[in-house]
C-alpha cells in the first residue's frame, strides 16, 4: 500500500504534516526492504535445505551401494576360500583312502601288516599240530598193524578180540576195518575212505564248478565255486579220506563255502543220516556260519538246534559228546572246525569225519577277523 493510499484511507493522514507522511513512508519501505530480505532469505534456506537432503539422500544410496557391493565381495571372497577348503579336504580324504587301500593289500600280501596277535595264533596252530602229531604217533605205536598168525588147530576158534583203546589214542579207523561192515553204514564209510565214491565225487565237484544251480533243491551247493574251492575239496575227501586240515582261503566266508560243498556231496552220497557240528568260540562267529551255510545250501532256522540237521558249538567237550551220541543212533557227524580255533580237542579227532582250516603262516590274513 502507497502512501497515498494510506493518505485517502486515514483522513487523520490527509491532513497530517508533510514531515510525517514522508518519515512514515521512510519507515514503511525500509519494512518492505526487510520483508523481501527476509522472503530471498527464506528461500535461499528452503533451497539449501532442499540441496542438503540431496545431498544426504545421495550419500545414503552411495553408503548402500558401497556396503552391498562390499557384503558381496565378502561373501564371494568367502565362499571361495570354503570351496578351496572343500577340495583340499576332498583331495586329502581321496589320498588318505588310497593309502589305506595300498596298506591293507601290502597286508594281504606280505609280512609288513602281521600283528602280533595273528604271529601268536599261528604259533598255537603250530604247537597244536606238533602236539597232534605227537599224539597220533604215540596212538599208531599202539595199534596192532599185523594180526598175529593164526595157531594151527582142528577146531576153528572165535577171533580175537580187539583190545580196548582210551579215546584219546583211538584211531579214529580202527574199529571201522572189519570186513563183514556194509558199506552203506556209517562204519562202512569210514572203512572205504570214498574209494567206491570216488568219480561220484568227480562228479560233483566238476557239478559245482561248472553248472551251479542257484536255486537248487534244499542241502545242494547253491554258489559259485571255483577251481581252487575244488581242489582244496578234492584232496581233502580223495587223498585226507575226510578227516584233516586244509589252509584257510582267508575269509570265513570261503572256508563257509567250501565247508557247505562238503556238507552237499555227504547229502548226496549219505542222505540225511549225515549231521552238521559247527565249532566256533565266539557268538559272532557261529553267527557268520549259520548265515553262511544258510545261503550256501538253502537251509533255513529250522535246520538249526540240537538234534537237527545242524548244530553250533562254542565249545569241543559238548560237541564232543553229541557226536558220540549220534554215532550210538547210527548217524554220520561231520565235525567243521572254525580257523580261529587254534588247538583241537583230541576227543574230535576220534570221528571218521572232521574238516578243521588252518591259517596259512605263508600267506597271513590279519583282516580275517575282527572279533579278536
Amino acid at each position: 500500500m502507497s502512501p497515498e493510499d494510506y493518505a485517502d484511507s486515514d483522513p487523520t493522514l490527509a491532513s497530517s504534516p508533510p514531515e510525517v507522511s514522508s518519515s512514515h513512508r521512510s519507515d514503511v519501505a525500509e519494512h518492505e526492504t526487510t520483508m523481501a530480505a527476509l522472503k530471498a532469505q527464506e528461500r535461499a534456506l528452503k533451497q539449501q535445505i532442499e540441496t542438503l537432503q540431496a545431498n544426504y539422500e545421495r550419500t545414503l544410496r552411495t553408503q548402500a551401494q558401497g556396503l552391498q557391493a562390499d557384503l558381496s565381495r565378502l561373501m564371494r571372497q568367502n565362499l571361495n576360500e570354503l570351496e578351496q577348503r572343500k577340495q583340499t579336504l576332498q583331495t586329502e580324504v581321496e589320498k588318505l583312502e588310497r593309502r589305506q587301500e595300498r596298506i591293507q593289500a601290502e597286508m594281504r600280501t606280505s609280512f609288513a601288516g602281521v600283528s602280533q596277535d595273528l604271529a601268536i595264533r599261528v604259533q598255537g596252530f603250530k604247537e597244536y599240530l606238533v602236539g597232534s602229531l605227537q599224539d597220533l604217533v604215540t596212538a599208531a605205536e599202539q595199534l596192532e598193524l599185523v594180526p598175529p598168525e593164526p595157531k594151527p588147530s582142528t577146531q576153528s576158534t572165535p577171533s580175537a578180540t580187539r583190545p580196548g583203546r582210551s579215546r584219546e589214542s583211538v584211531d579214529p579207523f580202527a574199529d571201522f576195518d572189519q570186513p563183514e561192515k556194509d558199506a552203506s553204514t556209517p562204519l562202512g564209510f569210514a572203512n572205504q575212505r570214498f574209494q567206491d565214491d570216488t568219480q561220484q565225487i568227480r562228479n560233483l565237484l566238476d557239478q559245482y564248478r561248472l553248472r551251479p544251480d542257484y536255486y537248487g533243491p534244499i542241502w545242494q551247493l547253491r554258489r559259485t565255486f571255483e577251481p581252487v574251492h575244488a581242489d582244496r575239496l578234492s584232496n581233502w575227501f580223495l587223498a585226507q579220506g575226510g578227516r584233516g586240515a586244509i589252509k584257510s582261503m582267508g575269509s570265513r566266508l570261503q572256508n563257509v563255502l567250501i565247508a557247505s560243498a562238503s556238507v552237499s556231496i555227504l547229502r548226496a552220497l549219505y542222505g540225511d543220516r549225515v549231521r552238521i557240528l559247527v565249532l566256533a568260540n565266539t557268538p559272532e562267529r557261529l553267527g557268520e556260519w549259520r548265515r553262511g551255510l544258510q545261503d550256501c545250501l538253502g537251509v533255513s532256522r529250522a535246520d538249526f538246534g540240537t538234534n537237527r540237521g545242524i548244530m553250533l558249538f562254542e565249545a569241543p567237550e559238548p560237541m564232543a559228546q553229541r557226536a558220540d551220541r549220534l554215532v550210538e543212533m547210527g548217524l554220520l557227524p561231520l565235525m567243521l572246525i572254525d580257523e580261529a580255533e587254534d588247538k583241537i580237542s583230541l576227543a574230535l579227532l576220534q570221528f571218521p569225519l572232521w574238516l578243521a582250516f588252518a591259517p596259512d603262516p605263508l600267506n597271513p590274513t590279519p583282516d580275517y577277523d575282527f572279533y579278536q
